[in-house]
């Protein structure tokens, strides 16, 4: 009894709501105004739920919302392309009073144009998902592979800063299952859940988790000659001379967190210091260099 009452939200959520257009537009104020909300105030910053005005998760189920409750695939067009024409630059026009850069704030608009053109001819061809065959699952593929990447991408950050972005996550993960529920019936469900699950597989084992390459000054200042060479014992972080004299600055490497100590030997002078990767709470890769000696 519960699996079918489960089975009938679903599908009212996808299929059986009045999509008119009052409701398109109320949704599409209501969605910038929310977003903007979570871009403005502190408390969001570098949250899943900030992510909302930079990544596509959570407008792929407005779009989807919106597809799958309407009638006809050009009624879907047009309804899905209005609410991404008037949500995008509301949420910048929302911001403008709260931000240092004013009206400069329009100039990142151009990214979200151009997705929103796309919308037009992508929400007419999504709307056939909700024919529920084997065109649907053909359709959903590369939004199952996209939430099952930023699943699996958001899930190593969670586990490295719990609970940063957990709620992406969930979020992702949710969105999955509810598409397969209300598309995917049968043998089909089980064709599409590959999809997400070889996509993240693909993305962990092609992408590596850290992909650092940058030049650092040294602490203290060393004025390296030409003679200098570093000494390092480690498969996972390489760390070359870049430049030297005034300005000496070495090159660091790796493609995995952690640490490592290395040597500069500079004819008789030998110079020693501890290299630390690590994510930041802000879920950025910062690279720190410290002398073997000191705190």
């Amino acid at each position: 009894m519960e699996k079918r009452e489960n089975r009938g939200l679903i599908g009212t959520i996808f299929g059986g709501l009045s999509m008119g257009w009052g409701r398109v537009l109320l949704l599409a104020v209501a969605a910038a105004a929310l977003t903007a909300v979570f871009l403005i105030l502190p408390i969001f910053r570098n949250s899943s739920f900030e992510r909302m005005g930079v990544y596509l998760e959570a407008w792929i189920f407005f779009a989807v919302l919106i597809m799958s409750n309407c009638k006809k695939p050009l009624e879907s067009a047009g309804k899905t392309f209005v609410f991404f024409l008037i949500s995008q630059p509301l949420i910048y026009l929302f911001q403008v009073p709260f931000s240092a850069l004013g009206w400069g704030l329009f100039q990142f608009y151009r990214y979200w144009f151009i997705l929103t053109l796309l919308t037009f001819p992508g929400a007419f061809l999504g709307w056939y998902v909700t024919k529920r065959n084997w065109w649907s699952v053909l359709i959903l593929a590369p939004v199952l592979a996209y939430l099952g990447i930023v699943a699996w991408d958001c899930g190593q950050s969670c586990l490295r800063q719990f609970p940063r972005l957990l709620v992406t996550v969930l979020f992702c993960l949710l969105q999955i299952g509810l598409y397969l529920a209300a598309f995917c019936p049968g043998r089909k469900r089980w064709a599409a859940l590959a999809v997400p699950v070889l996509a993240a597989a693909v993305f962990a084992l092609s992408v590596p988790a850290v992909n650092v390459d940058s030049a650092l000054f040294l602490p203290g200042d060393p004025i390296l000659t030409e003679a200098a060479a570093v000494e390092l014992e480690d498969e996972v972080f390489q760390v070359t001379i870049e430049r030297t004299g005034e300005d000496s600055m070495v090159r660091v490497k790796a493609q995995s967190f952690g640490g490592t100590d290395f040597t500069i030997r500079d004819g008789e002078t030998e110079y020693r210091y501890a290299l630390k990767v690590y994510e930041d709470e802000t879920g950025h890769t910062q690279i720190r260099i410290t002398e073997a000696d000191g705190d």
